[in-house]
């Protein structure tokens, strides 16, 4: 934990941004989420429970709020894609002031756009690789031991207080690396499991050639990026994870959902276009989704 705590204003308390918000709140910081006014109001007066494979069973003490009202130190950003443009009205440039605002957010377009709006604070990449869901209001599920936190440099205040809450950090000199790391592996997982409408283990046992394709074809658009990617690397984790896995993107679009096919896989094709990278089995199954889905 660092010196003294932090005053952290957490924008999205779903799956991410709850387990975020347990667990900074739990190490002794001062943690307000921000929320739609019935959410706002259930926090504040009731706080936050996680049940966690990792962490156990936990509460915490959180304040809800509807907007940022107050100085922060720092921002964590954990919304959906598809929620952020209305999310961030709650967040005046005037009240985040010079803070750190760190996105927990998938894909790799959001940098530019919170940059461009909020040009006083410390905007500073970040990822996370977890399995977390929001079952109820102020209830968090989280599965597994995973919960990794990448961040680029310029949240060390941040990126100490998450690790001393719990989580494994990592602080990335590469933005570019960092961002597309996630993205080489979530973009294909996402696509081809929504596009099957089934878990990870079905699509490898039946499309196995497409998500091959995929992870290679990401991976080069990756690289045109300036990241590092490997694609033999990412497909070798993505043939050892469980057969059972699902995507957020699969079950958002099973439940009738806006789903993050945008910022995922049409930002895939969008930086293949800028440096004339071929993506066609990508393209595809983006453009199959783009006519499938809502």
């Amino acid at each position: 934990m660092t010196d003294a705590p932090l005053r952290v204003v957490v924008l999205g308390p779903g799956g991410v941004g709850g387990l975020v918000a347990t667990l900074l709140a739990r190490a002794g910081h001062d943690v307000t989420c921000l929320a739609r006014p019935d959410t706002a109001a259930h926090l504040d007066e009731h706080g936050l429970r996680l049940v966690s494979d990792r962490y156990g069973e936990l509460t915490a003490r959180v304040r809800g709020a509807e907007r940022l009202d107050g100085p922060v130190d720092a921002c964590v950003v954990a919304t959906k894609a598809t929620a952020l443009d209305g999310a961030l009205e709650r967040v005046r440039p005037a009240a985040l002031g010079a803070a750190v605002l760190v996105p927990l957010l998938n894909g790799v377009e959001h940098l530019a756009l919170l940059r461009e709006r909020y040009p006083a604070a410390r905007t500073v990449a970040g990822a996370i690789r977890v399995v977390a869901s929001r079952t109820g209001p102020g209830e968090i599920r989280h599965e597994g031991q995973l919960a990794a936190v990448q961040l680029g440099p310029g949240a060390d205040g941040l990126a100490a207080a998450l690790a001393g809450a719990g989580f494994d950090v990592e602080v990335r000199p590469d933005e570019a690396g960092l961002l597309w790391d996630k993205l080489c592996f979530l973009a294909p997982v996402a696509l081809l499991t929504t596009a099957a409408a089934a878990p990870l283990g079905a699509v490898r046992d039946r499309h196995g050639d497409d998500l091959r394709a995929v992870v290679e074809e990401v991976a080069a658009v990756a690289r045109a990026e300036g990241a590092p990617a490997d694609a033999a690397a990412t497909w070798r984790f993505t043939e050892g994870v469980p057969a059972g896995m699902t995507s957020s993107m699969q079950r958002d679009a099973a439940a009738g959902l806006p789903t993050e096919l945008e910022a995922i896989g049409g930002a895939v094709l969008r930086a293949a276009e800028r440096h004339g990278v071929d993506v066609p089995v990508t393209r595809r199954i983006v453009e199959e989704l783009r006519a499938r889905l809502p």
